[in-house]
């Protein structure tokens, strides 16, 4: 629709869009009045917008802002903030020297090109669209891994935020997909190939569901998308009527609806020659295993049989003679009541074993020793070829009607209550000749739709200063209240969408900002007037103090230590056991692979019944471990985490990396160790006194760099961003 003619791209428009001017009349909906770009506040010089708008703040509320960071300081927020990683000794040598009028900007530019630019932020949007590597019945979780990295490489394209979000509903960046070739043929146009990947937020909801049909990937993708790429709470209407905000049941069955045809389809990622390859070796395999297989089989067959006869003879008459039947011969009922009663009737190896007598017992023991040594090559059918779980229409799902769920049950229709393909404040009927789910995306990906880039800015917004200007950033309903600065939401809103929803454009403008490059700590002689007029610094009169999240305290630590591993992509890492790793792991996991002092935003996450996924560490410091959506993490200060960096098995091993590093780097001189110390985990040199009282402790004993590298590790000024 974005290439359409425009007229008819305005008349469509309007047609689309025409819901949200009515809904703007419902209490509590001002999300859904269209974005106007409001008129520039007079009265200050500053020359970037967002610092007029909130100088009218200042003046309104009486506040007198800080000044600004100095050089080191703002350089470390900067890089922590655009990348997730500190900055190293040449980039702060280099900042320091550069006096030219743009040195900042330069800076700036040159984190936003950097690759580690789109781990950082991919990480961020992850949160939100709960990504796991892992999820108990997940169908998606092998190769899962390839739309994280679909995520990163668009935010480091800087692919337009409406394209990146249409991409991952329907695997096409453009709304035009289809194409009419010269004889006047309409058909399909190629997507580009790397978008399949895209597709991975809608397979991460499948689930195993013991052949039923996956109700759960359609709920999954209700609550997801709507959460956030539209600031809305749909999902609380999945049993009721939204309590507060104008969402009916039917809304949200609507909006299931759209995604309901769906199914996984599993992709296989290999070329031919592999693909052949990987054939032949199977087929060796089996012949190898079949060798000592059949005379297991042919040991096995008669105690199992006489097992299942007799389970099946206590069976009800009418199952029995269902069970009897051949396969082929029963009904669609008859296979249920088969299936259902599988479980029964099925015999488990050590039941066989309680029934042999003693000498088929040992024999059978050689053979399936000889089977688990190797020789059969067990389990293996020579090397498994890549793959990645994608998503397709069905048309037979597609025909079929779609119900209220009122239990939520998607195998408990109500049959009464049929609904039609739709989706809140969207047109009654819309067109859906194109597919459900692509009519959605155009709709929700339109310029004109306001939430679209309201939603986003208040995310980028969030993500620099720790909340946004509207505070719940994926509800935008009434009980979210309304922005800190309505004015200048819809100002950052109507500049995305004028600079092309270009993701990196804001980020620059909102980095390049006197209220981004704020000192921390309040201006002495104002900090009580301000303080009892804004408590919560909602104006940002002062640049907030926050914690790292966790991957970038990882990575620091690593990066202090010189061990991290910068690069990116691949499959998601353990650190339990691992080489590098933080130590702990989590109960119940296996051994990781080597090499695991690899960026943290690449370590494992997700959810299991059966044990901790999610590492200890990642646990320790506020991490979600992906089952739903995660638009703000928690930050806590607590007694696991401090001691965690204290006496850990990675604190060990990263401290004695760290001094060796300084002792090498420095030549063996103690003074300049210090100083290289402060400058790799803080980026600024000690202070007088702190050289002093570090030199004190090391009192000429070059052992004693390990205590002073744990000490750094500690320190407030570490974990914290000012």
């Amino acid at each position: 629709m974005d290439r359409m003619p425009g007229l008819l791209a305005r008349a469509v428009a309007c047609l689309l869009l025409a819901p949200f001017a009515a809904g703007a009349a419902e209490p509590g909906t001002w999300a859904l009045k269209p974005v106007a770009r409001p008129d520039m506040p007079s009265g200050s010089a500053a020359a970037n917008p967002i610092d007029l708008f909130l100088a009218a703040d200042h003046r309104a509320k009486g506040l007198t802002p800080a000044g600004p960071a100095d050089k080191r300081t703002i350089l470390r927020r900067v890089t922590f903030d655009l990348t997730g990683l500190p900055p190293t000794i040449e980039e702060q040598e280099a900042f320091l020297r550069d006096e030219s009028p743009d040195a900042y900007q330069k800076v700036v530019d040159r984190l936003l090109a950097s690759e580690q630019h789109g781990v950082r932020y991919g990480r961020h949007w992850l949160d939100v669209l709960r990504y796991a590597d892992m999820d108990e019945r997940m169908v998606a979780a092998p190769g899962i891994h390839l739309w994280r990295e679909w995520v990163i490489r668009a935010i480091n394209d800087d692919v337009p935020y409406d394209q990146f979000v249409r991409a991952q509903l329907t695997g096409y960046r453009t709304a035009e997909r289809t194409q009419m070739s010269a004889t006047g043929f309409r058909s399909r146009k190629e997507p580009r190939p790397d978008d399949l990947f895209a597709l991975g937020l809608l397979a991460r909801g499948a689930v195993f569901r013991d052949g039923k049909g996956d109700g759960e990937l359609a709920m999954a993708a209700v609550e997801t998308v709507s959460s956030a790429f539209m600031g809305m709470t749909v999902a609380c209407a999945k049993c009721h009527d939204h309590m507060y905000d104008p969402i009916k049941q039917r809304d949200y069955y609507s909006m299931k609806a759209l995604f309901d045809p769906l199914v996984v389809r599993k992709v296989t990622l290999a070329t031919p020659a592999e693909m052949v390859a990987a054939g032949k070796a199977a087929d060796e395999a089996d012949r190898r295993r079949a060798a000592i297989q059949g005379p297991i089989d042919e040991l096995v067959a008669p105690y199992r049989k006489r097992l299942h006869d007799e389970r099946v003879a206590m069976l009800p008459p009418d199952v029995r003679a269902i069970i009897l039947k051949p396969d082929r011969e029963r009904s669609a009922a008859e296979r249920k009541v088969a299936d259902d009663y599988f479980p029964v009737l099925r015999i488990d190896t050590d039941k066989i074993l309680e029934i042999m007598p003693e000498a088929d017992r040992k024999r059978y023991r050689a053979l399936q020793a000889k089977l688990d040594s190797g020789g059969g090559d067990p389990g293996r059918r020579g090397p498994s070829l890549p793959a990645f779980w994608t998503v397709e229409a069905d048309p037979v799902r597609a025909a079929q009607p779609s119900y209220i769920l009122t239990s939520g049950d998607p195998d408990r229709p109500e049959k009464k209550h049929p609904v039609e393909p739709g989706w809140p404040f969207g047109p009654e009927k819309p067109d859906l000749s194109e597919g459900r789910v692509e009519a959605f995306s155009d709709w929700l990906t339109a310029p004109e739709n306001p939430l679209l880039a309201r939603v986003a800015v208040n995310r980028l917004w969030q993500w620099h200063f720790g909340e946004g200007l509207q505070k719940t950033p994926s509800d935008f309903g009434k009980l979210g209240g309304t922005p800190a600065d309505p004015a200048l939401l819809d100002w950052l809103a109507s500049e995305f969408a004028a600079r092309g929803f270009r993701m990196k454009a804001i980020h620059r403008l909102i980095v390049t900002s006197d209220a981004y490059r704020r000192a921390s700590e309040p201006p002495a002689e104002f900090a009580g007037s301000n303080n009892a007029a804004d408590p919560a610094n909602a104006y940002l009169w002062r640049f907030p103090l926050r914690r790292l999240e966790a991957e970038p305290i990882w990575d620091a630590i690593w990066a202090a230590a010189g061990g991290l591993d910068p690069a990116v992509g691949g499959p998601s890492f353990d650190p339990a056991g691992g080489r590098g790793g933080m130590g702990g792991g989590r109960r119940g996991g296996p051994a990781a692979s080597p090499g695991t002092s690899r960026r943290a935003a690449f370590m494992v996450r997700g959810y299991s019944t059966s044990r901790d996924v999610v590492p200890v560490f990642l646990q320790a410091f506020d991490v979600d471990d992906g089952r739903v959506p995660c638009p703000v993490r928690t930050r806590t200060i607590t007694p696991p985490q401090a001691l965690f960096l204290m006496n850990g098995e990675a604190i060990e091993r990263a401290t004695e990396r760290f001094a060796k590093r300084i002792e090498d780097e420095s030549g063996g001189d103690l003074a300049a160790a210090v100083d290289l110390a402060y400058r790799l985990a803080v980026a600024r040199p000690p202070s007088p006194t702190e050289r002093e009282r570090s030199l004190a402790y090391l009192d000429r004993d070059p052992a004693r760099l390990k205590g002073l590298a744990w000490l750094l590790l500690n320190l407030d000024e570490f974990l914290f961003v000012r």
